[in-house]
C-alpha cells in the first residue's frame, strides 16, 4: 500500500530512494526521538505493564507440575500452554508453526503492524524500558543531542556511564528471563545456587545473551526493526488498501502550509510543524505514506493531535485508518482475501485440534526382526521375533506394559529391558510374540496390541504375524 498519489506540487518522492537510517555520505543516522506523550502513549504504557507482567510471571506458572510455556531448543522439548511437544512430535510442532505463520499473515492483512508497535518484545523493551531510562538520565531530544555533541567532561561521563550501566543490568535481567523460558525457572534457580563451574556452558550462554541484548538496545536499536527483522519487508505483500495502519490523511492535510495569524487559510490542515518526524523512533516522515520503517508506535498520532488541538483543528490528521477510508471514506475489514486466509487458518486449527485430541502419551514402533522366520514350537504355538521402540511423548514418568489384545498368546521379552520411560524418553529391545497355531487362519495375520500404564490404555497398534500355511 502506498500514498505516492498525494496531489501536491511540492511533494518529494526522493524518500523512496534512500534508507532513513543512513545518511547521504553512507554513515549511520542516529535518531533522537522526542519524548512521546498523549492518550495513545498512555494506552501503550498500560499495555506494556500488562505485557511485561505476563512475560516475567509466566515462567513461574505451572500446569500439572510443568511450566505453562517452555521452549527448550537444546533438547527439542516444548511446552505450549500445558501441551508437551517432544522430539517425536515434529509434525505437531510443524503444524503449530504453520498455523502461527498463517495467523500472522491474516492479522497483518487486517491490522497492519499492530503487533510491532504494541506487543513485539523489541519495541516494548526499546521504547518502554531502555528509552525511558535514556530520557530519565539524559533528558529529552534537545538535551540528548547537546550531550552527544559536548566534550567528555564529568557530567557527560556520569550520565553516559550510569545509562550504559543500567542498560547492562536490564540486558542481564532479560537474558535470565529468556533462559527461564528455555530451561525453566527450577533449573535456572539451581544454576544460580550452585557453583559456576558446574554449569559453565549455560553461564557462558547467559553472558552471550546479555551481550547480544546490550548491543541490540544500546547500539543496534531502531535498525533491529528496519534492517534485521524481515517483518517490515513482508508488509509490502501482506498489506492492501483495506489494512488498518497508522496513516496520514493526505486528502485532508494537503497542500501543506504554515499557519499565519489573521490570514485566510487555503491550505490543508497540515501546518508543516514536523512534530510527527521529531517523535518517530525510526526517523521517517509518516506524511510520505506507509513505509517499511514504520512500526506503528502511534507516537506521531499523539504529536499531531497535540498540534491540532493547539491550533484549533480537528484531531485525527494522523490516525489508525486505511487507504480506502482516506480516499473513498469506506471501511472494509472483511475482504475476499481475509476470508481466504481465515478459512485456511480454520482448517489448520481444526487439524491441529484433532491431532491434539487424538494424540497418545506413547508411540510404539514394532517391526519384525530383519531376516527372521516364524518358529514352530513343540507345544503347538508359533513365535515371531520383533524389535520395538517405545517413545514417551509426555514430560512425566511413564511405565508402560505391552499386551496382546486381538489373539490369545503371550509376549516374551529378550533379556530384561527397562520400560521405565523418563519424560520424552525412549526404550527399545526385542521380543517374541507367541500365538497358538489354532488362533491363526492364514499365513499372514494382523494382530492388535495395546500399551497400558496401570489400567489406563495409552495406545493401540497393529503388526503382521507370520505362520505356516494350513
Amino acid at each position: 500500500m502506498s500514498q505516492a498519489n498525494i496531489h501536491t506540487s511540492d511533494h518529494d518522492d526522493s524518500f523512496r530512494d534512500h534508507f532513513s537510517g543512513v545518511s547521504e555520505d553512507g554513515k549511520r543516522n542516529w535518531f533522537y526521538p522526542q519524548k512521546p506523550k498523549g492518550i495513545w502513549h498512555n494506552r501503550r504504557v498500560w499495555f506494556t505493564v500488562v505485557i511485561l507482567t505476563l512475560l516475567f510471571v509466566t515462567p513461574f506458572v505451572k500446569y500439572n507440575g510443568q511450566p505453562l510455556l517452555l521452549f527448550n531448543v537444546l533438547e527439542r522439548k516444548f511446552i505450549i500452554f500445558g501441551l508437551f511437544i517432544g522430539p517425536q512430535d515434529y509434525w505437531l510442532f510443524g503444524l503449530t508453526m504453520l498455523s502461527f505463520m498463517v495467523f500472522i499473515v491474516l492479522f497483518t492483512t487486517v491490522f497492519g503492524r499492530l503487533w510491532c508497535g504494541w506487543a513485539c518484545p523489541q519495541t516494548v523493551f526499546m521504547e518502554m524500558v531502555f528509552r525511558k531510562i535514556e530520557y530519565a538520565i539524559e533528558g529529552d531530544r534537545p538535551q540528548q543531542i547537546a550531550l552527544n555533541k559536548a566534550p567528555w567532561n564529568t557530567d557527560k561521563i556520569i550520565k553516559k556511564g550510569s545509562k550504559y550501566l543500567l542498560f547492562l543490568l536490564v540486558s542481564f535481567l532479560i537474558a535470565n528471563l529468556l533462559l527461564s523460558y528455555i530451561i525453566g525457572v527450577d533449573e535456572l534457580s539451581v544454576i544460580i545456587r550452585e557453583p559456576l563451574d558446574a554449569h559453565m556452558p549455560l553461564f557462558l550462554g547467559l553472558v552471550a545473551f546479555t551481550a547480544i541484548f546490550y548491543i541490540n538496545f544500546a547500539w543496534l536499536r531502531d535498525q533491529a526493526c528496519t534492517v534485521v527483522c524481515p517483518y517490515g519487508r513482508l508488509q509490502g505483500v501482506l498489506l492492501d488498501r483495506n489494512s488498518i495502519v497508522v496513516a496520514y490523511d493526505y486528502e485532508r492535510g494537503e497542500p501543506r502550509g504554515k499557519l499565519h495569524k489573521g490570514q485566510t487559510r487555503d491550505d490543508g490542515d497540515c501546518i508543516n510543524c514536523h512534530q510527527c518526524v521529531a517523535v518517530c523512533p525510526t526517523g521517517i516522515d509518516i506524511r510520505n505514506g506507509t513505509q517499511m520503517e514504520c512500526v506503528n508506535c502511534t507516537a506521531c498520532i499523539d504529536a499531531c493531535d497535540s498540534i491540532m488541538d493547539k491550533v484549533g483543528f480537528e484531531p485525527g490528521l494522523i490516525r489508525y485508518t486505511s487507504e480506502n477510508a482516506i480516499v473513498n471514506s469506506t471501511k472494509k475489514l472483511i475482504t475476499t482475501r481475509v476470508i481466504g486466509y481465515a478459512i485456511v487458518l480454520a482448517l489448520l486449527w481444526s487439524a491441529l485440534g484433532f491431532m491434539i485430541i487424538s494424540r497418545t502419551d506413547t508411540e510404539t514402533l514394532l517391526l519384525r526382526a530383519p531376516g527372521s522366520q516364524y518358529i514352530e514350537n513343540q507345544d503347538g504355538t508359533i513365535s515371531n521375533l520383533y524389535t520395538f521402540k517405545i517413545f514417551n511423548k509426555t514430560n512425566h514418568l511413564v511405565q508402560p506394559r505391552i499386551l496382546l489384545e486381538s489373539h490369545k498368546g503371550k509376549l516374551l521379552f529378550a533379556g530384561k529391558p527397562d520400560l521405565t520411560l523418563q519424560g520424552a524418553g525412549m526404550a527399545e529391545g526385542t521380543l517374541f510374540i507367541i500365538v497358538p497355531k489354532s488362533e491363526l487362519k492364514a499365513r499372514k495375520t494382523k494382530i492388535r496390541l495395546s500399551v497400558y500404564q496401570g489400567s489406563n490404555k495409552l495406545e493401540d497398534f497393529e503388526t503382521t504375524f507370520m505362520a505356516p500355511e494350513e
